[in-house]
Order: structure tokens, then C-alpha cells, then sequence
């Protein structure tokens, strides 16, 4: 793979790549706006009993917001249909895609589940299809491509003043995870708001259970098990006639430039959540992987990772996407009086059940302990920050978050341990530096070797 050798362009913006990532500031509460403090403790809590925010069912009406999608793939559209789902006065009216097949399909599913009209005019199909969306007329950009491109598409969307939601991850390599965040302060410097795709934060069950736990409820947070287990994902199988750049990008979940490998696409949320709870980023990365059932594309589909902090602690983090295997997604949180599932439970250190989420009996009328579909969350926030002149921006934590992920791919396709600074002062750059329908010379189809000629990807 590539490697950037960009550093004095980077510092020339004004990024010190040891200190513009510390911490999240954001992840403490992840739910839009500043959480208050009640005066009093309760139980066993040794801290002020954090306040929930509220999670608004519907963005506000106010003047109408056009939005425009780049990337048209099922992610893309998804995200198109759940912005208009967020609220009134509420447009689609443009679109952006590599593939004219891919933007037809968008096209026709937006006109059948919403009957949303797209007009051909602004229908914008090639690699620079993103800049055409952004100047459509748009207030909104919801970037839903491989995330290899995302920092690209960031940096414009902020250049021309638009909002912007994110799906995650943010970027694939340290250099996209560095112009993120640069592009990211520019936007709050413009009170644009930025909301991204990483879901558990803006989950009532989850925000209850991390409320709880940072108000102390199971003590101090001692470790973390976190686990991703599922089947495979799709395959795209190279046709005759496409170059290596369209076989690439139509099977791009397969290609660790495009997509990061899924520790960094998929396993982002899991991770996330840990991030969320600890709020600091650890300070090394140990990690196994390997391949054996994937049949196309150069990654792995199991990762193992040990993830060290600045005071000693250890967290454990697995996730693997093979079919025919048990499957398990669980988020453990581990403290010094008791543990918690992050999506609603929390146990002494005995293992009894001390306190569970109180979803709602199906076809109750009570909505207080509803859980909204996160996907339309998300844009409810995005809408709201928008039409009540708070801008709301959590890019910082999801640039933590994507590379810690990071810095476990890395560890696992080396075999070497990897630290935190080295990720943040990593050149690693992850595919070709053009974008053309053609070869991609120095990027083959078989997955890293640990403990031979390192490849960083």
C-alpha cells in the first residue's frame, strides 16, 4: 500500500498530531447537547447522577432543508429515506454516484417507498459526482460512499458551508482520520453541524445504561469485553469486461482501502461504545487475525484485540464474519461493584440483575421509554441542531473511535504491537491517489502475512 508524505502540509493547517486527539469531548453524554447535573447521589454512586438528554421523536418543522446524497448504494439509500423520515419540510434533490446503476436503483426505491421525485438534472453520476451534489443547491450532504473517500467529501461539504451527516467509519487510514478532524474544527468554527453513523449514542436503552454507569452505579470502570460475531457479508464476484477500479468499488466491503476491513467498517460501533464509556483512548493496541473462509478481496475475517491504557487496564475486543459460527454482539462494561450490558442491563459483582431498561410493552401508548429507530435519530438531531441554531458536532468522537479500530487492524496485520502516537503520527495511506476506470497497480487480492513483509493496511 501507499504511504502519504504530506506531514508539512498537515502542520501547515495547524494540526499537532500528538495533541489534537486526547480525548473525545463528546463522550462522556454521545446525545445531542450538554448533559446537566442533578445535586444529588444515589445507591452506591459516588459521582453527580448524570441527566438524560432529550431524544425529540421528530425534528421541529421550520423552513424547508434540501438534502443530497453522495453514495447510492443500500447504506446511501437507507440514510436518504430515514433523513425524510426525520421530520417535515424535509427534501431529497440530488444524487451522487460512481455507478449510474446504483443511482437508478436509489432513484426508483426513493419514488416507490416515498414518492420522492428526482430531477435527471440533478442526477450527477463519476468520481467527481460529490462536488456536483454539493453544488446542487443543497443544505445538506449525507456522505454514504466507502469510507475511503469520506475525508475527501468532509473537506468539500465544509469548504462550501453545507451540514453534513457521516456514516461511519470516517476514513480508512490515519491520514483520512487526521484531515477529518481538521475538517471537522473548521466546521464548528462555521456552526455547521456534523452528526455521524454510529447509532448506540443516540439509543435510549444504551444512553440510559452509560448515564447510569457514569453516575457511578457500578463503581470504576475497571476493563471491557466487547464482541461482534456474525455471518459473512455479501460478495461481489468480478465480472467480464470490469477493470480492477469497478471490481473494486462494486465489491468494495471486500478491499481494506475502500472499506477498512470490518474491524474499522462494522466493529466501529462496538468500539464506539467502549470509547463512549471510558472516555480516553488507549494507549496500545495487541492483536491476532486471520483468513478462512473469505473468497474474495484482501482482508482478514477475524480480529482478536487487547487494547492497554495509560493506568494499566486491559480490554478485550473480538469480532468475526463467518458464517455457519455462533453469533453474539454484546458491549460489557466492567467495574469495581458490579457490571453492565450496555444495551440495558446492569449486575452486582455476583451476577444478579440489579436494574434492566423498561422497554415498553408492545402496543403501548407510553413512549418514555421507547427506543427510536437510531438511524432516523441521527437525523432527527441533525435537524433539530440545524432549525434551532445549536450546532451539534461529534466527528471528534467518531475520529477516536475509527482509529483505535485502526490501530487494531494494524497490530493484527503486523503482528507487532502498535501504539497510540504511532497511529497519530502514521503516514499510512490506503489506495491509489487518482481515481480512474483502469488497473490499480501495487494493491493485490490476497490478505497480509503476520511476520512477513508488514503490510500496514
Amino acid at each position: 500500500m501507499e504511504q502519504s508524505k504530506n506531514n508539512n502540509s498537515e502542520k501547515k493547517k495547524g494540526l499537532d498530531r500528538r495533541g489534537f486527539i486526547s480525548r473525545s469531548s463528546l463522550a462522556a453524554i454521545g446525545a445531542i447537547g450538554t448533559a446537566g447535573l442533578l445535586g444529588s447521589c444515589s445507591g452506591k454512586s459516588r459521582k453527580p447522577e448524570l441527566k438524560l438528554p432529550t431524544l425529540l421523536n421528530v425534528a421541529p418543522d421550520g423552513k424547508l432543508l434540501k438534502a443530497g446524497l453522495i453514495g447510492c448504494g443500500g447504506r446511501g439509500t437507507g440514510a436518504a429515506i430515514n433523513f425524510l423520515d426525520a421530520g417535515p419540510n424535509l427534501e431529497i434533490t440530488a444524487l451522487g454516484d460512481v455507478f449510474r446503476d446504483k443511482l437508478d436503483q436509489c432513484r426508483e426505491q426513493l419514488k416507490k417507498e416515498r414518492n420522492v421525485e428526482i430531477a435527471e438534472e440533478k442526477c450527477f453520476v463519476g468520481f467527481d459526482s460529490f462536488e456536483k451534489v454539493i453544488d446542487s443547491g443543497v443544505d445538506i450532504v449525507l456522505l454514504c460512499t466507502p469510507p475511503h473517500f469520506r475525508p475527501a467529501h468532509v473537506e468539500a461539504a465544509v469548504a462550501a458551508g453545507k451540514h453534513i451527516f457521516m456514516e461511519k467509519p470516517c476514513a480508512v487510514d490515519p491520514v483520512g482520520a487526521r484531515r477529518v478532524m481538521v475538517a471537522a474544527k473548521r466546521a464548528a468554527d462555521k456552526e455547521l453541524s456534523i452528526v455521524s453513523g454510529t447509532i448506540r449514542r443516540v439509543q435510549k436503552d444504551f444512553m440510559e445504561t452509560q448515564r447510569r454507569v457514569a453516575s457511578g452505579q457500578i463503581g470504576e470502570i475497571v476493563s471491557a469485553h466487547i464482541t461482534r460475531n456474525g455471518g459473512s457479508l455479501w460478495v461481489i464476484q468480478r465480472q467480464k469486461g470490469w477493470s480492477d477500479m469497478e471490481y473494486m468499488l462494486r465489491n468494495w466491503a471486500n478491499f481494506c482501502w475502500l472499506s477498512g476491513d470490518h474491524i474499522v467498517e462494522q466493529f466501529i460501533h462496538e468500539i464506539d461504545v467502549m470509547n463512549w464509556y471510558l472516555g480516553k483512548n488507549p494507549v496500545k493496541a495487541m492483536a491476532w487475525g486471520g483468513r478462512q473462509r473469505r473468497v474474495t478481496g484482501d482482508q482478514y475475517d477475524f480480529f482478536s484485540v487487547e487494547y492497554i491504557y495509560d493506568n494499566g487496564m486491559h480490554t478485550h475486543c473480538a469480532a468475526r464474519q463467518i458464517t455457519g459460527c455462533s453469533n453474539l454482539t454484546e458491549q460489557f462494561i466492567v467495574g469495581t461493584e458490579g457490571f453492565a450490558n450496555a444495551r440495558g442491563m446492569i449486575y452486582n459483582l455476583k451476577g444478579e440483575e440489579v436494574w434492566k431498561y423498561p422497554y415498553p410493552e408492545e402496543g403501548s401508548t407510553d413512549e418514555t421509554w421507547k427506543v427510536k429507530d437510531p438511524f432516523v435519530q441521527e437525523h432527527i438531531n441533525l435537524v433539530t441542531a440545524i432549525r434551532t441554531g445549536k450546532p451539534y458536532n461529534d466527528a471528534e468522537a467518531q475520529v477516536n473511535s475509527t482509529l483505535i479500530t485502526i490501530m487494531g487492524r494494524m497490530s493484527a496485520y503486523t503482528g507487532k504491537d502498535v501504539t497510540w502516537d504511532e497511529v497519530l503520527n502514521s503516514d499510512l495511506y490506503l489506495g491509489p491517489k487518482t481515481y480512474e476506470f483502469g488497473p490499480v497497480p501495487g494493491i493485490p487480492e490476497t490478505p497480509p502475512v503476520i511476520g512477513a513483509e508488514p503490510k500496514l493496511g
